[in-house]
């Protein structure tokens, strides 16, 4: 028997030590989405710090398509040691609501490691536009139809959230991205659009945009004017774009713990806060579990606005 418990010890002893190592090897940091966007800048940032506190390179893989989907499905098909992982969007857990066929399951086929970061969607205007304000968008969507363009799932689905609390007549137009959605609203062929902060940003920036709604009940310090739709009188329109680490499923709990606490340290500096800030966003690491939670909450909301707005997976 104390030769078994010792062979324990042993075992225990060499697998602790292991990954008190890691890595030992480069980290590839998958984005499936294009260069340029919010979740490759976050991405960037990150990786950036993380290869100064682990020693070896956090190297940044952009694989597009599919709305995140090709990217992921790399992700998922590799081993689960945490030396591939994925940052991705709020889409992430959005696609099978919408996507009849996906090569992977999101909730069997990767293991959450955490939320990294979140800011609130933000509805758009062009500035030379005839909507003064939130109160004057609402009014005309009551009115007739108005065009509300969308570059994703979840930009999709705050949409339809928005029509089912308001009430209004929205016509939603579908983009390949949140670049051409933008330019769109500028050049005045559709009326409006949800996206991200840092989407959005360059845009307001250089005058061409303008941030007229804010889709959580706070409301964002970058664009102060613009009024939250709880202070409409719409608090259901709260949709968060939030940023989180995956890796395949299987991976080890001590390997999310090393890659969760890496996280926590880089993120105690003062670099990563203000650069998020700087782009309309805050971190939110909260955790293996508080993440679990999270996706849990997110999943139910969204399918119950699908369910409510008739939209079937395609």
């Amino acid at each position: 028997m104390r030769k078994i418990f010792a062979g324990f010890v042993l075992i225990f002893y060499i697998i602790g030590f292991a990954y008190a190592g890691w890595p030992e090897k480069n980290v590839t940091l998958m984005v499936p989405y294009a260069p340029g966007g919010g979740a490759d800048t976050i991405a960037r940032l990150v990786g950036g710090e993380l290869s100064k506190l682990w020693g070896v390179s956090v190297v940044v893989e952009n694989k597009s398509g599919a709305n995140g989907v090709i990217g992921s499905h790399d992700v998922a098909k590799s081993a689960p040691d945490g030396y591939k992982i994925m940052l991705v969007v709020g889409s992430h857990v959005i696609n099978p609501i919408l996507m009849k066929s996906m090569p992977f399951d999101t909730e069997r086929d990767f293991t959450p490691i955490t939320q990294l970061a979140s800011s609130p969607m933000v509805l758009v205007v062009a500035a030379d536009g005839s909507y003064g304000d939130l109160n004057a968008f609402i009014s005309e969507i009551k009115k007739g139809p108005v065009s509300l363009g969308y570059s994703e799932g979840q930009t999709q689905l705050t949409g339809e959230l928005l029509r089912q609390a308001s009430g209004g007549q929205i016509t939603p137009v579908a983009y390949r991205g949140g670049s051409p959605l933008m330019m769109d609203i500028i050049g005045g062929h559709v009326q409006s659009g949800f996206t991200s902060i840092i989407t959005a940003l360059p845009h307001v920036r250089a005058g061409k945009l303008r941030v007229i709604g804010v889709a959580n009940k706070e409301g964002t310090n970058i664009f102060p004017e613009a009024k939250t739709f709880a202070e409409v009188g719409l608090p259901q329109v709260d949709s968060s774009n939030w940023y989180g680490l995956f890796g395949p499923k299987n991976m080890s709990d001590e390997v999310i713990k090393a890659i969760s606490d890496g996280l926590m340290k880089v993120a105690q500096g003062e670099l990563i806060e203000s650069r998020l800030k700087e782009q309309g966003g805050e971190l939110a690491i909260g955790g293996n579990k508080a993440f679990h939670d999270f996706l849990a909450q997110e999943r139910m909301k969204w399918m119950d606005v699908a369910r409510i707005g008739e939209i079937e997976a395609k």
